[in-house]
Order: C-alpha cells, then structure tokens, then sequence
C-alpha cells in the first residue's frame, strides 16, 4: 500500500444539522417513552392499591361488627379476600380462594403484620399463594377477642400485561417517528440552506475568475438576503480597493521613471564621456533625483501605512505642533521670500506625529505657491492654513487631494512635490477622526482647513516627544511632566 490513505469527507452541515436534531429527538421520544410508561404503571398501581385498601377496611369493619359473611364479598377480577386467624389459618375467605389455603405463609404473615402495626399495610408480592404478581393490603384485626389479620390481594398480571404492550408499541413507534422527524429535518434543512450553497457556488465562480462579480440575493428579506447585500458590498468595495492600488502601482511607476532615467542618464553620460563629465557635475545632477525618488518612496511609506493599524489618540497641542511644522517649511519659505506665521492656541484628539505630517504637508504646500506670506491659525480642534498663492479653482478642489494629481506639474516638479502631500494630509487627518477641506483664503490664495476631534478634559496633553506628558496619562498622574498649559 503506497501513499497516505485519503482523509474522510466531514458530513455536510445540513447532514450534521440532520443527525443532532435527530438525536435529540430521539432522545426526548425515549425519554418520553420511558415517562409514559412509568406514570401509566404508577397510577395503575395506585388504583389498584386503593382497591386492596378499600377491600381491607370493608372486611375489618365487618369483623369488627362481627358480622362476618361467608363467603366475604369481592368485586375486582382476581380480587382475593381472607380473614386468617394468628397461626395464618383461614378463617374466612371470598370464592376466589380456598379456605385451606392462605394468601400469605405464616412467616411472612407474621412479619408484614409487625410491620402493620394498626394501620393497613400495603405491598407488592411474589409470595401470594393465587398469584405471580401481586398487590396485597393487610390489617391487623381483633376477632374473638384474638388476633386477626384481614388479608386482601389483586393480581398485577394486568398491569404487567398492559405495560409490556405499551412498552412494544412504543419500541415500534419510536424508530418510525425519529426516521419521519429525520427525513422532514433533511428536507428542511436543504430548502432552508439551498440559498447558502447559491452563495457559495457563486462565491466560488468570483474566486475563480478573480475579477469583478456579485452574490445572487434571495427573494426573501431575511438574514440570507442580508448576508449576500453585505457580501457583494463588501466585493464592489475590495474590488474598487484592488482598481485604486491597480491605478495606485502604475502611477507610481510612472512617478518613479523619470528621476530613475534621468539618473540613468547622467550615467551613461558620464560613463561615456568621463572628461566632459566631472564627478561634481554629476553628483550635483544626480542629488535632486535621488532625493526626489527618496521623497517619492517616503511619501508612498506613510500612505501605504494609514490604516493598517488602530491608532492610539490622545490630546495635542495644536499651536506647539503647528510651530514645529513651519519650522519644517523653512526652508521653502526662505528660497521663495515667504513668511510663515502661526497664532492662536488650542488642542485636539490626535497622536503628535499624526498632526504634525498633516501641518507640515498644508504649509509646505502652501509655502511652495504663496506670493509672500502663510499664516496658520489654530484653535481648539482646528487649524486654518492660509496663503496668499494663485489658490485652486473650486472645481478642482476634490481633484487635487487625489494621489499623483498636479495642476501644474511642471511648476510642482520644480517645486519639488511628489503629488502625494494633500493625498497625505487628508487620509491621515481621516485616520485621526478629522478631515481636510480646501476653499479661498481672505487674501485670494488657498485656504486649508484642518478639523480634528477636540480633546477631552481630564487626561495629559500628548507632546511632541520630550516636550512634556506622556500620551494617554491623567492629569495628575506623577509620569505627567508639568506643561505650560497645566502650570
């Protein structure tokens, strides 16, 4: 024998479904079964006992009135009633019995009699002289001025009987109702599942030609039908995800060929006219691409990082963290003759890094296309940032937070953007919880509003690092440092 054996097929789920709504069922039936049978044979008995008992009481009256008749009166088939003496002798008897033979042996006579006391004993027996099985009441009497015991029996072959056919019926029954109640489960259960496996095979047919497609919704508006609406959203969304990160990959090849021919360029160039081409020249030819791949690949970092992992928030200093940005805008301000000025206090819900590349990207944007100054304001969850630049024409507003879009690329290029910076700021000010929206600036330039959840009371200021408390501690707490907020 070669190879390992093939692992078994699992059963179905409507299988499976089948066989433990059937055991259960058939568990109850039993159960029930059983129950039957027991309360039948108890009240059967518990009649029966009534009538040894009523029996008994009858004759000991008669005794006691000594008004003995013979033969003593019964009434029930099989019935027996005596009367016998101390020794167990028969003193009287009904016509279902003989006078020379008791009910019960002298032994055990005398034994249930101690037990009787005064009172009518009631029992189940297999020592009865006129039956296999059978309910017996006995009462001490006084007859004569001697002992006495009243003695009254009926045979529990009827009861038996009864039971043992009932017992047979439901071992018929029982097998026949669970095979029904498997079969009519089966039955269900596929109809019921029949819109599972159309999902299923039409999930599978996506799968296979991995491209578009939709789940098939059944016609009634149940859970099903809610399934399969969420899971063909949920497939125009991941199929939308994959258009954008197809059109994401190829615009980024696009960005990344140019600096990477015009390195390759200068290269070959070098390469073939080295005395033409001094190193210097082609170092100082070569830094502006590589840095513009750099800032290509960094920007394409952060983006493919945005949501790829929940983010811890906390309270930030909105005026400390647009200072910092301005500072990192410098040096376009200073090439371009621009003054960048930030005023205004305020806080948000944030994380510092977050906030900060968010600024940072408005106000070097807004510092590359500004005629001569930026201001930024900010406030408690906002920051306004205002140039006074050409702006951006209102339809084109939405167009340009897109990823790769320039209005004017060539302006851009020369600028130094890689077309990603307002494609950051917004979908890490979204992460966030916030937005970024543009509009007209009061000097005709581009407005950039940042807004972002304000932050809650109670807990420490999320700093710039090592700037003051650490995130996510409460005021108060000994690990947060004094700010100049809290002081």
């Amino acid at each position: 024998m070669s190879g390992s054996a093939r692992p078994r097929r699992a059963l179905s789920l409507p299988d499976r479904l089948t066989l433990l709504a059937t055991g259960v069922v058939a568990v109850a039936l039993v159960a029930g079964a059983l129950a039957l049978s027991g309360v039948l044979g108890a009240s059967r008995v518990a009649a029966l006992d009534e009538v040894v008992r009523a029996r008994a009481a009858t004759v000991a009256a008669l005794v006691a009135d000594d008004r003995v008749p013979d033969p003593l009166p019964v009434a029930e088939p099989g019935e027996v009633a005596q009367v016998l003496d101390a020794d167990g002798g028969v003193v009287a008897s009904s016509a279902t019995a003989s006078r020379t033979l008791p009910v019960l042996d002298p032994p055990t006579l005398a034994a249930w009699r101690r037990d009787a006391a005064d009172a009518v004993l009631v029992r189940s027996t297999e020592a009865s002289a006129y039956d296999a099985h059978a309910r017996v009441a006995l009462l001490p009497v006084t007859l004569d001025g001697a002992p006495a015991t009243v003695v009254a029996s009926v045979p529990l072959d009827e009861v038996r009987g009864v039971l043992d056919a009932l017992r047979l019926a439901l071992l018929l029954v029982v097998p026949v109702l669970t095979l029904g109640v498997a079969l009519l489960v089966r039955t269900l259960l596929g109809r019921a599942l029949a819109p599972v496996e159309d999902l299923r095979a039409a999930a599978d047919r996506v799968a296979l030609a991995g491209g578009p497609g939709s789940l098939p919704v059944p016609a009634a508006d149940d859970e099903l039908a809610a399934l399969a609406r969420t899971l063909n959203a949920m497939l125009d969304r991941l199929e939308a995800s994959a258009a954008r990160q197809r059109t994401f990959v190829a615009d980024a090849a696009h960005e990344l060929r140019s600096p990477v021919a015009a390195a390759r360029a200068a290269v070959e160039v070098a390469r073939a006219h080295p005395a033409a081409y001094p190193l210097a020249d082609l170092l100082a030819d070569l830094e502006p691409e590589v840095a513009r791949m750099q800032a290509l690949v960094d920007d394409l970092l952060v983006l493919a990082r945005v949501g790829a992992a929940p983010v811890p928030r906390g309270p930030v200093d909105l005026a400390e963290v647009a200072a910092e940005a301005a500072s990192s805008a410098a040096p376009v301000a200073q090439e371009r003759g621009v003054r960048v000025v930030v005023t205004g206090t305020g806080s948000a819900l944030g994380t510092p890094d977050g906030v900060r590349r968010v600024l940072r990207n408005l106000v070097v944007n807004a510092a590359r296309h500004a005629a001569t100054h930026v201001e930024v304001t900010v406030a408690d969850g906002r920051a306004v940032v205002d140039d006074d630049g050409p702006g951006i024409p209102a339809a084109d507003r939405e167009r340009v937070f897109a990823r790769f879009v320039r209005l004017d690329d060539a302006r851009e290029r020369d600028a130094g953007g890689t077309g990603l910076g307002l494609a950051i700021a917004r979908e890490v000010a979204r992460e966030l919880g916030g937005d970024v929206v543009l509009g007209t600036a009061p000097a005709g330039g581009l407005r950039a509003v940042v807004t972002l959840p304000p932050a809650g009371d109670g807990v420490a200021r999320v700093r710039a690092p090592g700037a003051g408390p650490m995130m996510g501690h409460p005021a108060g707490d000994p690990r947060a440092r004094p700010t100049p907020e809290s002081t």
